[in-house]
Order: structure tokens, then C-alpha cells, then sequence
């Protein structure tokens, strides 16, 4: 990990730069399989899974007896882990559920809005390097509490052509509708654009690669609805000199562990405790089996040294997916805090806890986007529909307010359309 001494004129930009692909070049690949889904179809998803996960399919959608036989393939421990994480995640998300609740703007004038749930959502859950059975909850478990009616899935198999048992039992146990064996920026148009087999989807969820990433981009171009342009994973440890370095350097290595494209930060008081927990990761290393995936992604990683004012600059610009703070109790500044994904706070709050069970959403901003976008929600899977009912009263209040207006943007009809309820013209 590299060492960066705050400076008010750093470029923090250059310097907490994301390991990412040049765009252009990656738009140019994406689009090409993106409009071969479009124009082919089946057909050429079979032949990029071929092409990319070097498996011959002859079917794109997970039959139902391979569904039934993945209950058998997990162990009684996993399934009652996945249980219990499942009621956290959906108590957590059905919190965010609220009452409708009907306004008198004015005598006569009441607005209100309710929610609709969101037609046909498409799950994408990645398989490359690490299945993630942990995100078919996050994503189904609060889609199906929002009630949508189509929810499907798309991931990638294996050399076997299968999907790990993990996630097909995951999708079974929240009531996902369809899966389906494809995987990558393929997937993504399959969702987008509808096959034969796959169902053409209103919005897309799910974290995954740059090339996943870059296909959500292409596809809201397509008028299909995203959850955020979530890409490699990234963590930023906040932590002052009495933060235990091997609480630190674990938190650094389990988000390190997801791919070479992902990032961490620590930002830290002084250059010896940074070397501190340099040798705790080092030491903890050795017992990774992911390890060699982690040594490419500190290579590309920092330590911050900054005092508490000048880390509440780097974090906001930083604006990370996952922020760990482990400090002083008095010394968390969080009302500061403007810009991140997720939040965890104390020594014994992991990112691990909010990947896997605690209740929060996992599916978070990544690449900065923090500053605008929020977590995955169960908002994010509903419109919001505004209502509004006026008597004639209330509309006598109202053309005081609207008449002057509708003439000051020179739109007679509208002036009209309310003058003529009124017998005023």
C-alpha cells in the first residue's frame, strides 16, 4: 500500500484514483455484445457463454428439478443461516414501509402519494470468482416485500454449465420466479432487451464487474431502469492509534478478497500505525486462500495519514461504498460524514455483518457515486405515485395562484382549465 501525507492541495482524484478500465475502450467492447443479444437473441447468448464462460448450454433457464435438487446440495448449517439472515434483512426492510398519508395543502386541496411495486425487476448476481449467494437476498428479499409482481435472475455457471446451489437455493427461498444461466454484460442485454427464454425486465439490480457495470449504463440508455452504477467493491477504514490493527487489517483484507479490481483505504493518525497494521495484514495474509487476488489489490490501495478534521475532507471525496469507523467513541463525527454507501461503526461492527446478516442492504454505490446515489432499498424496487383531489372550493383558493402564474409563462389553456370550472369564462 502506497503512503499519502494530506495536503490541501493534493490531487486526491489522481491519488485515491479507482483501478478502473478505460471507458471508451469498455463501451465499444459492451455495446458489441449488448447488440448481438438484441439481434440474436438465444442463440447468441449460447454462444457468448460459450465464448466467455467456455461451457456449451443447450438450455438458458434453470429448470425446476435443478432447483429442487440444489435444497438437497446445501447443509442444514448454511440453510439456517440463510434463513435467519433472510427475517433480518426482511424485518430491516419492511421498517421502511410507511402509512399513506393524505395533506390539506390548502382548504379543499389534499395531496398524497402511495407506492406501486415495480412490474418485472431482473436480479443480476455475480458467480465469477466468488458466488454470491449473499446478494440474491439483498436483492429478492426486499423486491418481494415491495410486491413485485416478475422477479427474475440471472448468474453465471460454471464449467459444468450449472449455477452454485447456494444461490439457486437463495432464490428459491425468497421466491424468485425465473433463473436464468447467463452471466457478464450478456446478461445485462438478455434483461434489457427480452429473448425467448429470458424476460425482458423493467429495472436491473446487482453489483458486478466493469463490463456489468458499463452494460447497466447502456441499458438506461435502452429506457430500462437501474439500481446504480455499482462496480468493483471498495472499503475506506477510518481509525485512530487506539484501533486494534488485526480488527483493521481484517476488515482491509475481507473486502480485498473480492477481486483485483477492488480498492481499500486507510486513513489513519501516523505513519506507525500504518505500519502496524501493514504487518497485521501481511501476517493475517498468509492464511488467506484468496491471497494472490489481495496482493493485486493492495498494489493499488493507500494509506492516508490526515488528523480527524482533515479525514472528514478524504472521506467525502472519497465517498466510499463501505466506511468503517473504529475510534474513540466521542471522536465518530458522524453527523460529518455526507458521503458514503454503508456506515459501520466500533470495533466490533464489520463490513461483514452488513454483507451477510445484520439487516442492511449490501447493493451500494461504488466508483465515488455515493455523493448522489443511495443503497438499494426497498424504495428501490417501488414508484412513488403522487395523488391529488381538489373540491370546488379549494380550487377557488387555488386560481388566485394559478391564473397569475399561467399567464406570466404566456400558457392560456391552463389559466382556462381551471377558469372554466369556476364559470369565470
Amino acid at each position: 500500500m502506497k503512503y499519502i501525507y494530506f495536503n490541501q492541495e493534493s490531487n486526491w482524484a489522481e491519488k485515491l484514483a479507482r483501478p478502473l478500465q478505460n471507458m471508451a475502450e469498455l463501451s465499444t467492447v459492451v455495446r458489441k455484445v449488448m447488440d448481438r443479444v438484441r439481434d440474436e437473441g438465444d442463440r447468441g447468448l449460447l454462444a457468448l457463454t460459450q465464448e466467455f464462460d467456455r461451457v456449451s448450454l443447450t438450455d438458458i433457464q434453470v429448470s425446476q428439478e435443478e432447483m429442487s435438487r440444489a435444497v438437497d446440495l446445501i447443509d442444514d448449517e448454511l440453510k439456517a443461516a440463510l434463513k435467519q439472515a433472510k427475517a433480518n434483512i426482511e424485518l430491516f426492510h419492511r421498517s421502511q414501509e410507511v402509512e399513506v398519508e393524505k395533506i390539506e395543502t390548502q382548504a379543499g386541496v389534499q395531496c398524497w402519494r402511495e407506492s406501486r411495486p415495480i412490474d418485472t425487476v431482473g436480479l443480476y448476481i455475480p458467480g465469477g470468482t466468488a458466488p454470491l449467494l449473499s446478494t440474491v437476498l439483498m436483492l429478492a428479499v426486499p423486491a418481494v416485500v415491495a410486491g413485485c409482481p416478475q422477479i427474475v435472475l440471472c448468474s453465471p455457471p460454471n464449467r459444468s454449465g450449472q449455477i452454485h446451489p447456494a444461490i439457486l437455493y437463495a432464490a428459491s427461498l425468497c421466491g424468485v420466479h425465473a433463473v436464468y444461466k447467463v452471466g457478464g454484460s450478456q446478461a445485462i442485454a438478455a434483461m434489457t432487451y427480452g429473448t425467448d427464454t429470458v424476460v425482458k425486465v423493467n429495472k436491473i439490480f446487482g453489483p458486478g464487474n466493469q463490463y456489468v457495470t458499463c452494460a447497466k449504463v447502456l441499458a438506461q440508455q435502452e429506457g430500462v431502469a437501474i439500481d446504480m452504477p455499482a462496480g468493483p467493491s471498495e472499503v475506506l477504514v477510518w481509525c485512530d492509534d487506539e484501533a486494534r490493527p488485526d480488527f483493521v487489517a481484517a476488515d482491509l483484507l475481507a473486502q480485498a478478497e473480492h477481486g483485483v479490481d477492488s480498492q481499500v483505504v486507510l486513513v489513519c493518525d501516523s505513519p506507525d500505525y500504518g505500519a502496524r497494521v501493514e504487518a497485521e495484514l501481511e501476517r493475517q495474509l498468509e492464511f488467506l486462500p484468496r491471497r494472490d487476488i489481495i496482493k493485486v489489490v493492495l498494489e493499488n490501495s493507500s494509506i492516508v495519514v490526515a488528523n480527524e478534521k482533515e479525514a472528514i475532507e478524504v472521506i467525502n471525496f472519497y465517498a466510499p461504498e463501505h466506511l468503517i469507523i473504529q475510534r474513540n467513541t466521542k471522536s465518530y463525527q458522524l453527523a460529518d460524514i455526507a458521503n458514503a454507501g454503508s456506515v459501520f461503526i466500533g470495533p466490533y461492527t464489520p463490513e461483514s455483518a452488513g454483507d451477510y446478516a445484520s439487516g442492511t442492504n449490501h447493493t451500494l454505490p461504488t466508483n465515488g457515486f455515493a455523493t448522489a446515489y443511495s443503497g438499494v432499498s426497498l424504495d428501490s424496487f417501488v414508484k412513488k405515485i403522487t395523488f391529488q383531489e381538489i373540491s370546488k372550493t379549494g380550487l377557488t383558493h387555488l386560481e388566485k395562484i394559478i391564473s397569475p402564474m399561467a399567464a406570466a409563462e404566456e400558457l392560456e389553456a391552463h389559466r382556462r382549465a381551471v377558469l372554466i370550472r369556476l364559470d369565470k369564462q
